[in-house]
């Protein structure tokens, strides 16, 4: 007799919690990704102001489940799901939709990029969702200073080193901060003929106050952190406008050659490759099982997942996701070997923290808050715990702990994958920077 196949979508921290809940499964687990990698999202950031190398905080999915011997990795995008067939639809280089059954399924699909609206800013305001993300955000904030080096007219430095970061969540608060540290201390002997520390950081939100998710004490600790590292924090209205040469917000216009999105997210189309009830955002309406209604076998976990918890919303974090795939594949293994049910899932929430800046940070954990050293000593540890391996937690120990000594970063380097060496803009982009080492 064959065995129960179980396939789950996504090699995040929900699919990833899940397929280790299935290790010792009487079952065939296939694992799907779009990458061969499993991403630490949450220092995603550290990549992008050059404080970590990618390899620091993706680890091969393979190499996480070489002794898993149920499980299977396939290489690949789910496009669809067939409800009533039990498959999903698989593509890769070589093949389109190729349908693969399934007698269990659970999609961990994760979130991407919302623009709320305005989808023409994602040409002029990349997000941060993906290494490539990050490994592009680097690339142009440090080619800013590149060009801004280059660049004879004085007056072109304050548009060239200025950046914009959109959305004042842990996201954008962290980036901030990151960003001002580099600017003032890893950059700041590096160049002859400008100031790395006179570049201009701005966050802008529509919210009245920063961290949004915090109480209203850490968030003023967080903005007067911000403000104490440099960065404008422009809050109370939204982004009007946005293209090559800046932003357009409350009327005013800010010049700037770097904007990054740091703002909203928007699930994967998992709704409509099961044509059921979504929420507002397109998130699946789970039951308290992490099931789809009337599909016992499908299970929907993850930033993808719509479930209310004491009458809230369950937010799109890590913890969230981690419990949840891993609640889903314990519910599975029990139904394989015939275990009763567990009880309907339940997040329990550990707490919540934010970086800003170097040696601060802001906690918040039932009724624990926390802000400064203390803080971010915790949200070292805690960061530290969740990466994949015991080798990355070592190297990106080493790694926090020779720049906080020395303020040097891990990687400064800016990779074109797209151009020859000679290049240090796209043809044709519209930059206007005269050389100061041009003859006159």
């Amino acid at each position: 007799m064959s065995k129960p196949k179980v396939i789950i979508v996504g090699g995040g921290f929900a699919g990833l919690a899940a397929a280790k809940a299935l290790g010792s499964t009487p079952a065939e687990v296939i694992l799907i990704d779009r990458t061969n990698h499993h991403l630490f999202q949450p220092l995603l950031y550290q990549v992008a102001t050059a404080a970590l190398t990618p390899s620091q905080i993706a680890t091969p999915i393979r190499s996480i489940f070489r002794n898993q011997k149920n499980t299977t990795l396939i290489l690949g995008e789910v496009t669809g799901v067939d409800k009533a067939q039990k498959c999903v639809f698989v593509s890769d280089a070589d093949r389109q939709n190729v349908p693969i059954s399934y007698d269990y399924l659970i999609l961990a699909t994760g979130a991407s990029h919302s623009y709320f609206g305005h989808n023409e800013f994602a040409e002029y305001a990349p997000g941060l969702k993906s290494l490539a993300d990050a490994e592009a955000a680097r690339n142009k904030i440090l080619q800013a200073f590149e060009l801004a080096e280059a660049e004879e007219d004085p007056s072109r430095h304050r548009d060239l080193l200025t950046f914009i970061l959109v959305g004042a969540g842990p996201t954008g608060v962290e980036m901030a901060g990151a960003l001002a540290i580099l600017v003032q201390n890893t950059l700041k002997s590096d160049f002859r003929r400008i100031d790395p520390a006179s570049a201009r950081i701005v966050l802008v939100d529509m919210a009245t106050r920063v961290l949004g998710p915090f109480s209203e004490s850490l968030s003023k600790a967080a903005k007067q952190r911000l403000e104490k590292l440099g960065v404008e924090v422009r809050l109370g209205h939204s982004v009007d406008h946005i293209d090559a040469d800046g932003i357009l917000v409350a009327g005013e216009r800010i010049a700037s050659k770097t904007v990054i999105w740091t703002a909203g997210v928007a699930p994967s189309p998992a709704g409509k490759w099961l044509n059921v009830e979504t929420d507002r955002a397109g998130r699946v309406r789970i039951q308290k099982d992490l099931t789809v209604p009337g599909h016992p076998e499908i299970f929907v976990v993850g930033d993808t997942a719509s479930l209310d918890q004491n009458g809230k919303p369950l937010p799109g974090v890590a913890q969230v996701a981690i419990q949840g795939g891993r609640y889903a594949g314990k519910l599975i293994h029990g139904r394989i070997v015939g275990d009763p049910p567990p009880a309907p899932f339940s997040y329990f929430d550990k707490g919540t923290m934010a970086v800003v800046g170097e040696g601060f940070a802001v906690l918040q954990s039932w009724k624990v808050q926390m802000s400064g050293f203390g803080a971010w000593l915790s949200w070292a540890a805690v960061h530290l715990q969740f990466l994949a391996t015991s080798s990355l937690r070592l190297t990106v120990f080493l790694q926090w702990a020779w720049t906080y000594m020395t303020g040097q970063r891990g990687d400064r380097l800016i990779v074109d994958h797209h151009h020859n060496g000679a290049e240090l803009v796209k043809p044709g982009a519209d930059v206007n920077v005269k050389p100061a080492f041009a003859s006159k």
